[in-house]
């Protein structure tokens, strides 16, 4: 099947499924600080004061375009550009996002790069927008992180001979099956890519599978988890020492970090800390929901429990309980915990990523459902580096014993760490791919 096809099928179903995606995507915009105007830059027109910042990249082979859709992408992103401006301080990036969370964080770090960087929303995948904007910046290669392979964009991009590579890929038996069953029409727009970079050895066979010939297909390892400077950063740190100082938690005393939440977790692990802190009273409950968006219903109903809950943002009094309305420190408070439990892994399917929390060498729990990162999980557990619980009972009784015996919170830590020791040095093998 040629790829010619595969595009005619994608763009004759596209219009169908951005009319069916756009309410919500409204919704997500209000929630999370978008505003109407972003609307332009996403079909490819940029301001004036966007284009002179591009204007004043470096140009032909050291500007690059990467791409990363949200939080958790910009945080790969942003850790593979820091060591490509290290690698080749003359490289000049175009950092896309395509969320309001993620463009934020993307504009965070851009303005600690001295004008290196140039932070835009993406292109929607619509014929014509992508070229224009490839007119527009001008790259010399495109890079996308993890899984966004947009067949407009890519198409595009080989038309006018600029590579397209897939770095910090991953692909699930899940999803492996999923486009397996969709292959004539997949296959085509895969094997266009310049060359996908994955973090598992098991990825390769997948890749190929799908299209991508077997000599574009390296494995590298995984970014996020390259324990490589990955610190956390030591003055954020120290600046959340000080919130915790400001609500009276000593360095001493034990905390619990929900980490990345989900709907309904927050009330039935609050109510496990409850009935912890019969044990350990003094037992500091730190909320980090996934979605901050969240924060004002999460407070009324942990409120609802007889909690007395403090935002992260509004500190002004003692509390046993502090929920996080802020982005772009989960890192930082997993330095801070005694332990971590894994959100989206008790009362959803996928689970969330747990490798910072882990590189941080700290005991992390999460429940039955990670299928998201089954690989990773298979390591952690191998090792002992990680415990995985049936249920929230069981839960409690995990961290009744770490939290009784700091001897096995730091053991525990420790294995995980020593696990993703495999990782060591991805991103340095991911950007000399890239610039090779």
């Amino acid at each position: 099947m040629s790829k010619f096809f595969s595009l005619f099928i994608y763009n004759l179903l596209l219009p169908v499924g951005l009319i069916l995606m756009l309410p919500g995507a409204i919704r997500k915009m209000r929630q999370r600080g978008g505003h109407w105007r972003d609307l332009v830059q996403r079909l490819g027109f940029l301001s004036q004061t966007q284009q002179a910042s591009i204007a004043a990249l470096p140009t032909g082979k050291n500007r690059l375009w990467i791409h990363a859709v949200s939080v958790g992408e910009v945080g790969i992103a942003t850790k593979l550009i820091t060591r490509l401006l290290k690698d080749r301080p003359e490289s000049g990036i175009i950092l896309t996002t395509t969320t309001p969370t993620g463009h934020a964080l993307a504009t965070e770090f851009a303005a600690k790069q001295s004008e290196r960087v140039v932070v835009l929303y993406s292109p929607l995948d619509l014929p014509g927008v992508g070229a224009r904007l490839l007119s527009e910046l001008a790259p010399s290669q495109i890079v996308l992180v993890e899984a966004e392979v947009w067949p407009n964009l890519v198409s595009a991009a080989v038309r006018a001979n600029i590579p397209v590579s897939l770095v910090n890929a991953r692909l699930s038996p899940r999803s492996e099956r999923r486009f397996q069953k969709l292959g004539f029409l997949i296959k085509p727009i895969f094997g266009m890519l310049h060359q996908v970079l994955v973090q598992e050895p098991e990825d390769v066979n997948r890749w190929t599978g799908l299209g991508v010939t077997a000599q574009r297909v390296h494995h590298t390892g995984s970014i996020k988890f390259d324990p490589q400077g990955a610190a956390a950063d030591p003055a954020q740190v120290q600046t959340l020492r000080t919130v915790l100082d400001k609500i009276g938690v000593s360095a001493d005393q034990p905390s619990l970090l929900l980490a990345s939440t989900h709907p309904g977790e927050e009330l039935l692990l609050a109510q496990m800390t409850q009935r912890l802190r019969v044990r350990h009273p003094n037992l500091v409950l730190l909320i980090v929901p996934r979605h901050v968006e969240r924060a004002a219903t999460l407070l009324e109903e942990l409120s609802s429990l007889g909690l007395q809950v403090q935002q992260r943002s509004q500190v002004n009094a003692p509390t046993l309980n502090l929920l996080i309305d802020t982005t772009g420190e989960l890192r930082a408070w997993q330095e801070l915990a005694t332990a971590v439990v894994v959100g989206k892994s008790f009362l959803a399917i996928g689970g969330q990523n747990p490798a910072e929390a882990v590189m941080a060498r700290k005991p992390v729990l999460f429940g039955p459902h990670m299928e998201n990162f089954q690989a990773l999980i298979e390591l952690l557990l191998a090792q002992k580096g990680a415990i995985q619980v049936t249920d929230v009972t069981v839960l409690e009784q995990a961290l009744d014993e770490l939290l009784a015996n700091p001897g096995k919170c730091q053991q525990l830590g420790e294995q995980g760490h020593a696990a993703l020791s495999q990782h060591e040095g991805a991103t340095a093998k991911t950007v000399t791919r890239l610039l090779s």
